[in-house]
């Protein structure tokens, strides 16, 4: 009998997904109906998201078309053949924006916000439905079909979707790798390989996905120009499917490999490259941009730039600057042509000033390198190509001098930038890079408090481009700073809207719920963020203060010990743990617990009235009076502070100052009635 759960197995070697049902079937004879047929992730057939896609593209069409229009970014980004199916898509502009104006790319974390998406629509779609299973070859996949098969695992309830992931000896990377530990069965299963036609022909028509030594042999038996006449021929049968999603996998991977290339190969190459850019998948542009710098070389200089400046720019979305600098060294040492030197200047600047570590930024570098990018531009383009690209650099510019504490030289550059371009250009041209200067003006404003101007700017850059999510989260954070609450919840819910989970906005607005005093819908936020992001330490921190203000202990030492493990340092978390322990009488630990909270910040308030009320308990008066003496030097007109240093004053026979902390307690909350109560107490206690 299989175990309850997910599953994963071990084979020996590359199994055909037809093959794995009857396989699977001997050592999971109790596995569910399957939702699709086993789907197979290996890259190199469809690229990014080859599995998700093949999976949606079955089962897509069953369902309730308003759920699938409430997840079409993420449905249509991993199965892009199924947009035609839906009209009135919603739209960005920078999903709108043609290549020459595209100046905004998309974060790192957007691939795994998608997979959530993607996760919770199978969720809605498979509610009050049978029990079903979920077959994926995970075998060479993409880091996107990675990312959505440990959000599957983590959030996915095995008696509605059993998740068996199949490997072939190598353990899929991370960040599925540490899902398949800890959510899954293991299961090694043998396999004998099933004999076949030696064939090369059968090779490349299944697109060289098969581990079968027969065939790899006879494959490699073949004359070069054997085997690039199969790698032609398959590539035209797969071109005339029509399917976009092949042009990102085997189509070029056949042209690669085909009569032809270092230039339809390249091409090919360059044309997946270019959408897997634009979407932000950024490991898959990685390689593309590695492949293609292998069947051309720096005298075919446009086909080799595009390969090579859209590795760096992934690089750097990845944080991996140091790659992205090397790639850049070789550039300008390769050529003298002036727009590759202005854009390789330009980048290397932005390194220095955003992308390096701390440690390694150099903004004076920056500057420098990023001038260098300004007189080029002045000298390489003329009318609106001039205009664009002096402003674009003048843009990158306005960053360094912000970094460099100069925010009014930073706001001067892009408030010319944007004059100009309005100025010069005809009101449609490069809309995507002018409400990038919008939104810049708006945070340099906010950073110099200007937040009204600020306010003004996140207008008009949300009525530019309403569907775009971030723009409403920073105007709900703007909002907050303003104190309107009301205006920030409603950014928030539509940037929540709009687009993929974003685990940000959900955190923001658990706060704004928590502040309103709303504990259950804030908790729910909470735990709905750290669904989406288990590791946000702040969710973390919060969401086991508000277990201890609901008396859910267990539940507070809980999130506190996971936080810590992520933050081993965080004050907040340490004085969770202690007022866990405190509330248990387990004085000693708080105590320690306390003290690890006030080596890492001594400042922390609740730490130190915690660690005062751990004193008192032990039998240390003084130590709580210096620790509450420490809390009020902070926050003066505490009143809970106040009443607690009243009661030692009180305990140590000391009515007077008793009576001047009651006194400023009741001053700061006369309702309560404890802090009267004690006032009367001790005032009767003064000698008149």
């Amino acid at each position: 009998m299989s175990a309850p759960g997910h599953h994963w197995v071990r084979l020996p070697h590359r199994v055909e997904p037809a093959a794995l049902p009857a396989l699977l079937a001997e050592h999971l004879p109790t596995l569910a109906p399957a939702l699709t047929e086993p789907v197979d992730a290996h890259r190199r057939l469809r690229g990014p998201y080859t599995a998700t896609g093949t999976m949606l593209r079955a089962v897509v069409p069953h369902a309730d078309p308003d759920l699938v229009r409430r997840h079409e970014i993420e449905l249509f980004s991993a199965a892009p053949e199924l947009r035609e199916t839906v009209t009135g898509a919603r739209e960005t502009l920078t999903s709108l924006a043609v290549p020459k104006e595209r100046t905004r790319f998309y974060s790192r974390l957007r691939t795994q916000r998608m997979a959530h998406g993607i996760v919770e629509f199978l969720h809605a779609h498979l509610a009050g439905s049978a029990p079903r299973s979920l077959v994926v070859l995970a075998a060479e996949a993409d880091r996107t079909d990675l990312e959505f098969l440990s959000a599957l695992l983590r959030r996915t309830d095995p008696a509605v979707l059993t998740v068996v992931v199949c490997d072939t000896g190598e353990p899929p990377g991370e960040p599925l790798a540490a899902d398949l530990a800890e959510h899954t069965t293991f299961h090694e299963v043998t396999a004998p390989r099933l004999e076949s036609t030696v064939d090369a022909r059968l090779f490349v028509a299944a697109d060289c996905v098969s581990d079968d030594p027969g065939l790899v042999a006879a494959y490699e038996r073949l004359s070069p120009a054997e085997r690039a006449e199969l790698h032609d021929r398959r590539a035209e049968e797969l071109a005339a499917r029509g399917e976009f999603s092949l042009t990102l996998g085997a189509i070029p991977y056949h042209r690669q490999h085909g009569s032809d290339p270092a230039v339809k190969g390249a091409d090919a190459l360059a044309h997946a490259l270019n959408h897997c850019l634009d979407m932000g998948y950024y490991h898959a542009t990685i390689e593309l941009g590695q492949r293609g710098r292998t069947v051309v070389d720096v005298s075919d200089l446009a086909r080799w730039w595009v390969f090579t400046t859209k590795m760096t720019t992934s690089l750097a979305a990845l944080n991996r600057p140091r790659e992205a600098e090397a790639l850049y060294t070789e550039i300008l040492a390769e050529t003298q042509d002036p727009g590759v030197h202005l854009q390789a200047c330009y980048a290397v600047g932005m390194l220095y000033t955003r992308h390096h570590a701390e440690q390694d930024r150099d903004h004076v570098r920056a500057k420098g390198l990023i001038n260098q990018a300004v007189a080029l531009a002045r000298l390489c383009y003329t009318g609106a190509d001039r205009v664009f690209n002096t402003v674009f650099q003048r843009n990158g510019l306005a960053l360094v001098e912000a970094h460099m504490g100069n925010p009014q030289e930073a706001l001067r550059l892009v408030t010319e930038g944007i004059a100009e371009m309005d100025a010069e250009l005809g009101a449609d041209e490069h809309a995507l890079h002018r409400s990038v200067l919008v939104h810049n003006q708006a945070q340099v404003l906010t950073g110099l408090g200007r937040l009204d101007e600020a306010l003004a700017c996140y207008d008009e850059v949300i009525a530019r481009d309403p569907n775009y999510p971030d723009y409403h989260f920073d105007r709900g954070n703007l909002n907050q700073r303003l104190g309107r609450d009301d205006e920030a919840m409603a950014d928030y819910e539509t940037a929540i809207r709009l687009g993929p989970p974003f685990p940000e906005a959900q955190y923001n607005r658990a706060e704004l719920l928590l502040r309103r005093g709303d504990d259950e819908a804030a908790l729910a936020g909470l735990s709905y963020t750290l669904t989406l992001e288990p590791d946000m330490v702040d969710a973390l921190v919060n969401r086991a203060g508000l277990h201890l203000d609901l008396g859910n202990l267990t539940a507070a030492r809980t999130d506190a010990e996971q936080g810590l493990r992520y933050a081993p340092d965080n004050a907040h978390l340490h004085a969770v743990l202690g007022q866990v322990h405190s509330a248990l009488d387990e004085h000693v630990e708080a105590r320690a617990a306390f003290n690890r909270a006030l080596t890492a910040d001594p400042t922390l308030v609740a730490a130190l009235a915690g660690r005062a009320a751990t004193a008192d308990a032990l039998g240390d008066p003084d130590q709580a009076l210096a620790d509450l003496d420490a809390a009020l030097a902070l926050t003066p007109d505490d009143p809970a502070l106040l009443y607690n240093r009243a009661y030692l004053h009180e305990s140590a026979n000391r009515p007077a100052l008793a009576v001047a902390d009651l006194l400023s307690a009741h001053q700061a909350d006369p309702e309560d009635e404890d802090v009267a109560e004690a006032l009367a107490r001790c005032q009767a206690l003064v000698p008149a």
